[in-house]
């Protein structure tokens, strides 16, 4: 295999950085190039809802490597730059500010936008949190607001509930959806996610959509839902989901749909990689193809692509894993909970301070759970045998 003279990377957060390196990692001796639409280094996005959020972190902390470790990778790195658009056949891609960078070998790592409600977004105090910019312009807001809705309670929206909450504001979290985080925790443990949170003092309202945004010259000042109550609010937080970042990728021949879609090596097409949030790839064990939304699989999914593009790649077929710190709680899931399983505890009691759990469906175990128990998750994840079909939204 002839390998590329180059290797370009749009996408400058975790799995096209980590791409960088596992390229150098395996002697990979070409130009490389990252170009992130965001001024700041490459920093970690877990992070920003709760250290940064809180405030015990400064913004640096969170950066994934420091001057010295980036000089040391031989990387050009582009910052405060957008691509705006690929031609796949000139093997190039435009940025906007006007000038076009060509490429051998291209990766997409553009991640995800947040969703924007149809309302409300032109009111100050209304915020939404994807990047680093966007969490100190929240922290910010914090730091003067009483009363904070969250719309979204996804694993995004919990823990920026968990953020305000503990800063000791009141907090109202609501999302239509029939559960605390239900998609990604099925019902049970959706429940005792759910109590954690009025434990703490949150309102959860849960099972009810928002109608409106009010507000008092331009600021806002509530959030009216659609079974008529009303939670009155200073801050705002819309935390409804988010969607691959691929407006960019239109009209380039590339296939689009729910992110960029993929083989089961993360090939796009001929030269072409996507990795990270953005790729939707062909996984060969579950027979489908799915995408996930997670720093872990961002990671090892960037070492696999890495390899692909120097010719020893295999296929890319995970087990899903995530996490989530919310309150003084480490909650981890290997594999997935999906609809209609059981919980099966093998080590302390469900809903008190430290357990491990099993989830299964039709007597197969699909996932692993630790609640303050990384030792025990981790011990809990051998009853996993082959990776089950996981949940296509974030960690």
């Amino acid at each position: 295999m002839t390998l590329p003279s180059d290797v370009l990377v749009i996408g400058a957060s975790v799995g096209g950085l980590t791409v960088a390196e596992a390229l150098r990692a395996r002697g990979y001796s070409g130009r490389i190039r990252l170009i992130g639409e965001e001024s700041h280094a490459p920093y970690d996005r877990p992070p920003l809802s709760k250290e940064i959020l809180a405030g015990t972190w400064r913004p640096a902390r969170a950066f994934l490597r420091d001057r010295e470790q980036l000089d040391k990778l031989d990387t050009d790195f582009v910052l405060g730059r957008r691509a705006v658009r690929l031609d796949a056949g000139q093997q190039n891609v435009e940025l906007d500010d006007g000038s076009a960078v060509s490429y051998s070998a291209l990766v997409v790592a553009t991640g995800l936008i947040s969703r924007r409600l149809p309302f409300g977004h032109d009111l100050t105090g209304v915020h939404s949190l994807r990047t680093m910019d966007d969490a100190l312009a929240l922290r910010a807001g914090l730091q003067t607001a009483r009363r904070v809705a969250v719309i979204g309670a996804g694993v995004l929206g919990c823990e920026i509930a968990a953020t305000a909450r503990t800063l000791g504001l009141q907090v109202t979290l609501i999302d239509a959806a029939p559960g605390v985080m239900v998609g990604q925790l099925g019902d049970e443990l959706s429940a005792i996610m759910a109590k954690l949170h009025e434990s703490h003092g949150v309102d959860v309202r849960i099972g009810v959509g928002v109608a409106a945004m009010t507000g008092v010259d331009g600021h806002v000042d509530g959030v009216d839902l659609i079974d008529g109550t009303r939670v009155a609010a200073d801050l705002v937080v819309v935390a409804t989901g988010s969607v691959p970042a691929t407006e960019w990728l239109a009209g380039s021949g590339l296939s689009l749909g729910d992110g960029v879609e993929c083989d089961s090596h993360c090939r796009a097409a001929p030269g072409i990689h996507a990795v990270g949030d953005v790729a939707r790839w062909h996984h060969e064990v579950l027979g489908e193809s799915i995408r996930l939304e997670n720093r872990s699989n961002a990671t090892q999914q960037a070492n696999a692509v890495a390899a692909d593009i120097l010719g020893t790649g295999a296929a890319y077929t995970p087990i899903p894993y995530f996490w989530t710190d919310q309150y003084d709680v480490k909650l981890q899931i290997h594999g997935i909970i999906p609809p209609g399983a059981q919980l099966r505890t093998i080590g302390g009691e469900l809903g008190t301070g430290r357990f491990t759990a099993l989830a299964v469906l039709d007597g197969v175990p699909t996932a692993a759970i630790g609640w303050n128990h990384p030792r025990g998750v981790l011990a809990a994840r051998r009853h996993l045998g082959a990776p089950q079909r996981p949940s296509p939204t974030r960690t």
